[in-house]
């Protein structure tokens, strides 16, 4: 029907099928623009903002909140005024009964793959088939592949991307040598040699960030260019009580208020990421995985891979990514970057700026790799 603009429930990742309805931000009325957040959706890992795809006045609200449905569901729909309530209505009835409900609970998408290394095996999920260097993505301490869930596809809509499992963690080989950022440098080396990339761009998070730098450091060439999203390895201060917490609580409700140090609205913390993390530290080796890295990364509570003493050693563009309320990771490590790295910092945001203002991130990723 003419000019009718349908609204649906995204897909965040692989591991989502479905998402519920939080609060709408938008009335219908509303003129909105493209880009513009609409909405929060709750789902296994995060809430999160949902931005329109589409422009134009806000004519119907079709999942209420509270509501969970499939990814696909049609949540709104956007028309200009020269398109009548009878026309609406009637695209509504259409979508709803064409929408096969029991294929799209199931859909998952791709499934993580596995690559043979000589260093032990990673479990990666590889998304997108654009041309020209791909797109590696590394998460942070205790995290995995599944954390990139609000960024992997936008970034695969142009880029071949590859999220990765660090060692001792996800599916990966719980194996984490010495426990330092050498090391997992050392693997992620051994993982591009494994799948055959010979020059990528770097994207890392946090712990992940110093091992993607470290990369670069350890394989000159290798980075097309470098993003580093509130990365670790710029300063010796780090939130050691988080990484102790986060290694040491199993009950949900003090699992959960260390969990919640990470972002700077605590609502964002879903029970289910809280389980989530909890089963993950229940794997075998995972928890012993994790002591190994706090004890070598951050030995005695101080980072002891500091990047910031080898700025001038880079060959790659750099930019920096970083919440200002970050309390993991000081923003004030940013300020030691090298002369004309890029820096964004974001207002009311933590130390996930991936999740939590995923739109300006993956904008920010994209304009700076393009």
């Amino acid at each position: 029907m003419r000019d009718i603009r349908p609204i649906v429930m995204p897909k965040w990742g692989l591991a989502m099928t479905e998402g519920t309805v939080l609060e709408w931000q938008a009335s219908v009325g509303d003129d909105v623009s493209e880009g513009q957040e609409i909405l929060d959706i709750e789902t296994s890992k995060i809430v999160n903002s949902h931005e329109s795809p589409v422009a134009g006045p806000f004519r119907r609200i079709v999942v209420e909140q509270g509501e969970t449905v499939p990814v696909g569901a049609l949540l709104g729909v956007c028309a200009p005024d020269s398109v009548s309530d009878e026309e609406v209505e009637a695209y509504v009835s259409e979508f709803l009964d064409n929408f096969d409900w029991e294929a799209a609970s199931e859909d998952s998408g791709p499934e993580p793959e596995f690559a043979d290394t000589s260093l032990g095996r990673l479990r990666y999920l590889r998304q997108g088939d654009g041309d020209g260097e791909p797109v590696i993505l590394v998460h942070g301490f205790g995290g995995d592949c599944m954390g990139w869930m609000f960024n992997q596809s936008a970034l695969a809509e142009e880029f071949t991307t590859y999220a990765i499992d660090l060692p001792g963690h996800g599916g990966s080989e719980k194996n984490v040598g010495d426990g330092t950022v050498s090391f997992l440098a050392e693997s992620l080396a051994a993982f591009t040699e494994a799948v055959g990339i010979d020059r990528a761009h770097l994207v890392g998070h946090s712990l992940g960030g110093a091992a993607v730098a470290a990369l670069a450091l350890l394989r000159p060439g290798i980075a097309a260019s470098l993003t580093l999203i509130a990365p670790a390895g710029f300063g010796e201060e780090i939130n050691i009580e988080f990484i102790d917490g986060f290694i040491k609580q199993k009950r949900m409700r003090k699992l959960r208020s260390v969990l919640e140090t990470l972002v700077a609205d605590p609502a964002l913390i879903t029970d289910d990421m809280v389980e989530d993390v909890n089963k993950f530290k229940r794997l075998e080796g995972a928890s012993e995985a994790l002591e190994a890295l706090r004890n070598g990364a951050f030995a005695d509570g101080v980072q002891q891979y500091l990047l910031n003493r080898k700025l001038g050693e880079f060959d790659a563009p750099m930019q920096i990514i970083w919440g200002r309320s970050d309390r993991i990771l000081p923003v004030a490590h940013g300020e030691s970057l090298a002369e004309g790295a890029k820096a964004i910092i974001l207002d009311e945001v933590g130390h996930m700026p991936h999740m939590e203002k995923s739109g300006e991130v993956n904008e920010a990723i994209l304009s700076f790799i393009r």
